[in-house]
């Protein structure tokens, strides 16, 4: 198989742009939509995989590079699963991940009043490289974890000031 010497990294969000670039060996030149002036396709999938793919696919054949996409999101317990694929339309239309949070706060709350005593989720995420020629893989990951009763950390993004993984004490953020 042939060295991968350029790549898309198919995301319109900044902070995953760099996370996932800082993943990748620096030898990859990285390319994000933003710079080319590519705006993200609808996610109209029913799940983190088909949302992935679509992401990929699309800015892979808007290129003709081949593209590394995700989607992830928070699943919560009492919350049946949500905010899930919608977690980042939780933020809304300028991707305000403050009042995502306040939401899930919000919607923990209306479920259970003391939701702190159940407060179990888990963070997933659909990766998907796609090549020009149609050929991809994808892979899914899974870390479980509970809610914090408040914001804390500075680093990350998005629901990592929230989301502290079991065995740790600490936030993503």
């Amino acid at each position: 198989m042939k060295k991968i010497e350029e790549i898309i990294i198919g995301t319109n969000n900044e902070g995953k742009f760099r996370e996932i670039s800082d993943l990748l060996p620096k030898a990859i030149k990285k390319h994000s939509p933003k710079e080319l002036n590519i705006l993200s396709p609808e996610e109209s999938g029913q799940s983190f995989e088909e949302n992935s793919k679509l992401k990929a696919s699309f800015f892979s054949k808007k290129t003709n590079l081949i593209c590394l996409s995700d989607d992830s999101g928070l699943e919560i317990d009492i919350l049946n699963g949500m905010p899930g694929i919608f977690s980042s339309r939780w933020a809304g239309e300028d991707n305000n991940f403050d009042l995502a949070i306040e939401k899930v706060f919000q919607e923990m709350y209306k479920a259970k009043k003391n939701w702190l005593n159940n407060n179990s989720c888990r963070f997933v995420c659909s990766l998907t490289l796609h090549w020009p020629n149609g050929k991809n893989y994808s892979a899914d990951g899974i870390i479980k974890g509970k809610i914090s009763g408040k914001k804390k950390g500075n680093k990350g993004f998005g629901y990592d000031p929230i989301f502290i993984p079991d065995g740790y004490t600490k936030t993503f953020g």
